[in-house]
């Protein structure tokens, strides 16, 4: 492997110098690499210019690779042996588009890359031939984000298309005091199924910049289109910046709202759970994208909601828009005789979430429930929605639609039994459902 100089920060200047006027009327090449992760620069350029070399098949010792660092783009210069003027150039292009490809697929690291040439030059000064370098690699690695960006579109769609079990529904339960009995009201759909971990392997290959927006609005679609005619309160994930991005026309919400339709789904009974996540507001604002859906009967829920969320700024910015709260329960485990101070702190918080639901007529939800104890906390604090693996593991479209009618009126002291039973508990995991498990049992 050939040794190359790596220059500095303060001399970009030499960088130029050595580039060009030590290679003066040779072909050149500028590879530019930005956003490098995961691997040491001196480990990176190695493993580069190896795969370089693979292309540059004659007088490999006449190539000379100069390197410059800065706190965010890597430049590599190439003095190509003379011998390739005349000659068919090496396809410089191709190595490092290999080289990406394999970095990603193997975890090592991530990068992007663009590439700039030009053929011998003897007249241009030196500033004006590192200016058509510069320029054109630049160009390069912008014409490359956008054709890896439909490649992972092409990707996501490609997993969507021919897999079965690519969708399930973490189910929503509902206590009522009434009767005191517990019913499916509805869930929330994710991704996966069984096949999430290739789910995963995709979104990891997704790179890390505008991409992801829209992938997460391509699954939205095809979660949407998996439903049709699904009975209960639906819940999508996306996030406010998805929604900014996206929806900054009412025509788009409109088509939204017509795909909804046009699934046998009923807009109303269709929740947007809004993330946690920062946004930032350039064509259109939040409010006025939610205001849209809401008109056509799209409410909105704000996820993780906690004494310290970033979630308040949404929940008071959109006000009765927002239908729904999740809350952690973790938080209420504590005993008046473990930290008093923090037991009434949560209650003081459950207190001002119920008075924020019973404002704007919305519910209060409690996620991860891990125990009956908590459960009966909350229900005596007036929570009586739940979505929790205790009561019901996620289930497959399928099973949610066929199952649902069969989930439901089912009495508390049920419930208590399955719950506080080890035996019974133990079965309840291998049935992952309390509702079938308790037919099943012959309790109701």
């Amino acid at each position: 492997m050939h040794r190359y100089k790596l220059s500095t920060k303060k001399n970009i200047a030499a960088f130029k110098k050595e580039l060009i006027e030590e290679n003066r009327g040779k072909p050149l090449f500028l590879i530019r690499v930005h956003n490098l992760e995961n691997l040491e620069l001196e480990d990176f350029i190695d493993q580069l210019i190896h795969n370089l070399d693979e292309v540059i098949t004659e007088k490999k010792p006449m190539v000379k690779y100069y390197v410059y660092k800065n706190s965010s783009v890597i430049l590599l210069g190439m003095g190509i042996p003379e011998s390739h003027k005349y000659g068919n150039p090496p396809n410089v292009d191709g190595a490092t588009g290999r080289f990406h490809d394999e970095c990603i697929r193997n975890r090592e690291c991530r990068f992007e890359f663009g590439i700039g040439r030009t053929q011998g030059n003897y007249i241009s000064d030196a500033e004006e031939i590192f200016t058509e370098l510069e320029e054109s690699s630049l160009a390069n690695l912008n014409d490359n984000l956008v054709r890896w960006s439909w490649t992972s579109l092409n990707r996501a769609n490609d997993y969507f298309a021919n897999s079965k079990n690519n969708a399930v529904i973490q189910p929503i339960i509902f206590f009522n005091k009434t009767n005191e009995t517990f019913s499916l009201k509805g869930g929330e759909v994710f991704v996966g199924g069984g096949l999430y971990n290739s789910y995963k392997d995709l979104m990891y290959d997704i790179p890390v910049y505008k991409d992801t927006n829209r992938i997460e609005l391509l699954i939205l679609e095809k979660l949407i289109m998996e439903l049709n005619g699904a009975p209960g309160l639906l819940k999508f994930n996306i996030s406010p910046q998805t929604l900014i991005d996206t929806f900054y026309s009412k025509e788009k919400v409109e088509r939204f709202h017509n795909l909804i339709r046009s699934q046998n789904l009923n807009p109303q009974k269709v929740r947007l759970e809004l993330v946690e996540k920062p946004y930032e507001e350039h064509k259109t604002t939040l409010l006025e994208v939610c205001s849209t859906f809401w008109q056509y009967g799209i409410s909105f829920a704000a996820d993780d909601f906690g004494v310290k969320s970033q979630s308040h700024q949404v929940v008071l910015q959109l006000g009765e828009m927002i239908k729904e709260f999740k809350l952690d329960p973790i938080s209420f485990k504590f005993k008046p005789e473990d930290d008093h101070t923090k037991f009434l702190d949560n209650l003081a918080f459950l207190d001002y979430c119920m008075r924020l639901a019973d404002n704007r007529d919305a519910i209060i939800t409690a996620e991860a429930l891990e125990d009956y104890d908590t459960l009966r906390f909350l229900l005596a604090h007036k929570v009586y929605y739940f979505q929790t693996f205790i009561l019901s593991n996620k289930m497959s479209i399928e099973a949610y639609k066929e199952n649902y009618d069969l989930m439901q009126n089912l009495p508390e002291e049920v419930v208590q039994k399955i719950l506080q039973s080890d035996e019974l508990s133990e079965e309840l995991e291998k049935r992952g459902n309390i509702f079938l498990l308790a037919r099943d049992l012959g309790l109701f």
